[in-house]
């Protein structure tokens, strides 16, 4: 069965095609990767066709599609979940959700405990803690840096964007990976589907962990006549 993952829950807009035999594994039919925290919608739609077209596969060759949920901004998240959404109706397979620390998480490669910790603007970031790159602890959050370390092991590592935006809090090296990769979103889901106990799919819905900053405009004041 084909999978393809993308996430746009940062800087990132990365896509990944894998080829996936139940029992036998996976193997990468091809990925493209830019940073632009601009033009989402203009770079990943056609990063998705040139990703299919490469790996000589059609759209209705997919059996499943994978997104990033993030948390992230608003904008870039609801291009890749818009999109995800869209092409799971078209073309009647499933569409399932990972959350972008997860992805992150997972591509870094550690079996001890550590941090994710993403941008998330206003000074703040997002932020998860994980016994390993498989098993996270308690549900991503969002906060000032100084939180992701409050009530920690001392010396936690924290990987990602937002570890290497403060290094006045975490340290100035050992932050890697920054962003997620579409890569090690496919290969988590494909852990999931195939049973392991990483963590679970979600629905393709948006993770946002803050209100939004648009509120709905409150009754009409009365005027008064003098």
């Amino acid at each position: 069965m084909l999978v393809l993952a993308f996430d746009t829950a940062t800087a990132a807009i990365t896509v990944a095609l894998y080829e996936w035999t139940p029992g036998e594994g996976a193997v990468s039919r091809g990925a493209a990767e830019a940073v632009d925290r601009r033009r989402h919608t203009e770079v990943l739609t056609p990063s998705i066709a040139r990703v299919m077209a490469d790996a000589g596969a059609a759209p209705e060759d997919l059996s499943a599609i994978v997104a990033g949920v993030g948390p992230g901004p608003y904008t870039g998240l609801r291009v890749g979940l818009v999109t995800a959404r869209a092409m799971g109706e078209a073309l009647g397979v499933p569409v399932h959700g990972v959350c972008t620390l997860d992805v992150i998480a997972w591509a870094s490669g550690r079996d001890e405990p550590f941090a994710v910790a993403t941008d998330a603007r206003r000074k703040e970031v997002y932020w998860a803690r994980y016994a390993s790159r498989g098993a996270r602890i308690g549900e991503p959050s969002v906060g000032p840096p100084s939180e992701v370390l409050d009530g920690a092991p001392q010396g936690l590592p924290v990987v990602g964007e937002g570890a290497a935006l403060y290094p006045e809090v975490f340290g100035e090296s050992g932050h890697e990976p920054l962003l997620p990769t579409a890569t090690a979103l496919a290969e988590l889901a494909i852990a999931r589907l195939g049973g392991l106990k990483v963590p679970v799919l979600l629905p393709p819905e948006p993770l946002y962990l803050r209100r939004p900053d648009a509120k709905e405009p409150g009754p009409r004041k009365k005027v008064t006549r003098a």
